[in-house]
């Protein structure tokens, strides 16, 4: 018997009869793997997250990651790194390393400003303004979390979630918020990827069909812009100089992330010439960071910090969140056309949003099921790029206000 209950304690066994719900996070991890693998949804992000946490909640593997309490000792001073790798292994070294100190958000924006093209909103200056206005959902659920509960630095880190950017979300979180890092990373890269079931949702139910048979093409043959780019290259490259300089000055605690954003913008532009920059920005760089971000978020979400009713709450109110930033730039589109001789289609309010480029190509193909000569693609990006700038510049706000 002795031995049978030495086998016994060498196995999981007992430790899973002990935390029961570490089964229920398993379950979340097979549904997130599943949306991941099967649906294609957002599989960069979602598989690491899903299989981070997996190895967090599988019993006696000691992959989680502990919250910041267990490494203090004593007022302002913790391990260091060698220490929490010693103690509490690889999974809690890089969380503390690359996560906690918010160096990963910023090396991900960078790639992200790497893959971007600005052409289509600087050939649309008019529709970036919609971008902006979809950030009303961050703003909403602001006030209404502080109102139901959450302290104000817990309610920034639960509206950001609304501006629809994973990295942008985690940044302002492990300032303002860090002990609720999993559960809003997990609501944000999980909306993220359901952009192709939400954004049809919400705009169903708040366009009209002949809304939605507006053809921009048509629209800019009747009013033709007045004004055009002669220089459409050279305007690309001073771009992201100017807006980082004036971002500086307006809202400077935006820099760590917007600032990244345009310089791995700015190499793209300038071409061959640092084409081995941008390369490694978009390749080895974002990729490397990509793996680590998911698998560290991912195994912050144990069954201790997930199964509570804050998590529950946040993960209701992310999706108000997104939902009311997608119908503050459709409605923000539908005031426009009140007032204005060209009309525009709301689907391009609907796509205000940092979830670029997936949001442009489902409002696209929403346009298409009515029209199937309506691609409103490029007229999408424009609003689209526009709430990447718009949620690095809401964030910094907020960093600015609470942190």
């Amino acid at each position: 018997m002795e031995i049978l209950k030495k086998l016994i304690e060498m196995t999981a066994f007992q430790e899973l009869w002990d935390d029961p719900g570490a089964l229920l996070m398993l379950a979340i991890a097979a549904v997130l793997l599943y949306l991941g693998i099967k649906k294609k949804y957002e599989p960069l992000l979602l598989i690491p997250i899903a299989f981070g946490m997996v190895l967090a909640n599988l019993p006696g593997g000691g992959m989680g990651v502990v919250p910041a309490t267990n490494i203090e000792l004593g007022e302002h001073h913790y391990m260091n790194l060698f220490e929490i790798a010693h103690e509490y292994g690889i999974m809690n070294y890089l969380y503390y390393a690359l996560i906690k100190t918010g160096f990963l958000p910023p090396i991900i924006f960078m790639g992200v400003g790497a893959l971007t093209d600005f052409g289509p909103m600087l050939r649309n200056l008019r529709l970036s303004f919609f971008g902006a206005a979809a950030q009303i959902g961050i703003f909403v659920v602001l006030f209404s979390a502080i109102a139901v509960g959450f302290t104000p630095k817990e309610a920034a880190s639960l509206g950001i979630i609304g501006g629809a950017d994973g990295p942008t979300a985690i940044y302002t979180t492990i300032i303002l918020a860090p002990h609720l890092l999993g559960p809003i990373a997990i609501a944000a890269y999980s909306y993220m990827a359901l952009v192709p079931v939400i954004i049809p949702l919400v705009t169903k139910l708040l366009c009209s069909e002949k809304e939605l048979k507006i053809n921009m093409r048509e629209q800019d043959k009747k009013y033709p812009p007045k004004f055009k780019i002669k220089d459409l290259n050279t305007v690309k490259i001073i771009f992201p100089i100017v807006l980082g300089v004036v971002i500086a000055f307006f809202v400077p605690s935006s820099v760590p992330l917007l600032g990244m954003l345009l310089f791995g913008n700015l190499i793209k532009e300038v071409g061959v010439t640092v084409a081995r920059l941008s390369d490694a920005a978009t390749g080895p760089i974002l990729n490397a960071s990509t793996i680590f971000l998911g698998l560290t978020v991912g195994a912050t979400m144990t069954s201790e910090l997930f199964l509570d009713m804050k998590t529950i709450m946040i993960i209701v109110g992310g999706f108000i969140a997104f939902a009311i930033s997608i119908a503050g730039g459709i409605f923000s589109v539908k005031g426009y056309n009140l007032i204005a001789k060209k009309k525009i289609n709301p689907l391009i309010g609907a796509t205000g949003l940092s979830a670029v480029p997936m949001a442009s190509r489902v409002a696209n193909e929403i346009a298409l099921k009515y029209d199937s000569g309506n691609h409103v693609l490029q007229y999408c990006m424009a609003s689209n790029i526009s709430g990447v700038i718009g949620s690095a510049v809401a964030a910094g706000v907020l960093i600015s206000f609470l942190g």
